[in-house]
């Protein structure tokens, strides 16, 4: 479905409120004057925020934007407590950060079926039979119970995955993604052919570890050229970045640093990850070139592959999982 990855969106939240306490007075045949047994009104629902593993984007909120708990019944007579408002359950993506009005960080979620209490509704108020005393046997008052106040929020995703690939638009990030992979991503022969993240499981015998496919990155991406910075989020919480360069390519060391630069720019932390350099196409070249290469590459991790012929792709695995296991 056409935009269906949507990673960020802004909602409207409100807990129920506190039901209010109960003014009443014990009456019967003979008791013309009986003490106070007002009871006390229900709690507000509460917001509750829930990560689900089977959940990848916010696209099922995005026609449900106001969130708002059922509200507290009011107390009854003969201490009867209100009932408590229903709470509310909102279902996010593993990944999600919760933030408010001023964008500042709430809460995460990071496991999966992780439950928070995200707006706590409100307490019921106490009905006048609380209220008696030695001293003030007949009280005629109560609460009215805590009105809660509706919260703007904004939900953002950061894709958890293992590895995350990083290459320029057109360097067989997608083509990869689908031969290590089950996932089908878009693929074609034009710049910008992914424009949203894919993910996919790559399987290691008993093991299994997930890849990230974000769009392709250029030269000044930080300044809004080409698709910017917009999803490099994604790769904040990957443990491995596997690099692209492909052997068509003239200036290959010129374009992994372009590539490491604009990382830089967003985020100084991703270059303290550990990192893999993948030379792809590598079937379009002979092992003269290669050697060429690998010199001007000498203090990277270097390895050549090619999605077409699999060459290089048994050992891209091995040692991917060493990485993520080390």
């Amino acid at each position: 479905m056409k935009n269906s990855f949507i990673d960020f969106i802004k909602i409207y939240c409100k807990s129920g409120d506190g039901g209010p306490g109960c003014i009443h007075f014990y009456r019967d045949k003979y008791i013309v004057r009986g003490g106070p047994d007002g009871g006390s009104g229900g709690n507000g629902g509460n917001i509750i925020i829930q990560g689900n593993p089977h959940i990848h984007t916010f696209f099922h909120l995005r026609y449900k934007r106001h969130w708002m708990a059922k509200s507290g019944c009011p107390g009854g007579g003969n201490n009867i407590t209100g009932s408590n408002g229903k709470d509310l359950l909102i279902e996010v993506p593993i990944g999600t950060i919760i933030k408010n009005e001023k964008k500042n960080v709430i809460m995460e979620i990071t496991k999966d079926f992780h439950k928070k209490i995200l707006f706590e509704g409100g307490k019921g108020g106490k009905g006048n039979a609380f209220f008696k005393s030695s001293t003030h046997r007949s009280p005629y008052y109560a609460q009215s119970g805590i009105k809660t106040k509706e919260n703007c929020i904004f939900l953002e995703l950061k894709i958890f995955s293992d590895v995350g690939f990083v290459g320029f638009p057109n360097t067989g990030k997608s083509t990869l993604l689908s031969v290590l992979t089950k996932a089908k991503p878009k693929i074609g022969n034009f710049a910008f052919t992914t424009k949203k993240p894919h993910l996919g499981v790559v399987k290691m015998n008993f093991n299994s570890f997930l890849v990230a496919d974000i769009p392709g990155i250029i030269e000044n991406a930080s300044e809004g050229k080409g698709l910017g910075h917009y999803f490099l989020r994604h790769i904040e919480r990957n443990s491995v970045l596997l690099f692209l360069v492909s052997s068509e390519t003239k200036n290959k060391k010129t374009e992994y640093f372009i590539l490491l630069n604009e990382l830089k720019k967003f985020s100084y932390k991703l270059l303290n990850k550990k990192r893999l350099l993948a030379i792809s196409k590598s079937d379009l070249i002979d092992d003269k070139k290669k050697r060429k290469i690998r010199n001007l590459f000498l203090k990277e991790n270097i390895i050549f592959i090619s999605s077409f012929t699999k060459e290089g792709l048994i050992e891209l695995k091995n040692k991917l999982w060493n990485l993520i296991s080390n």
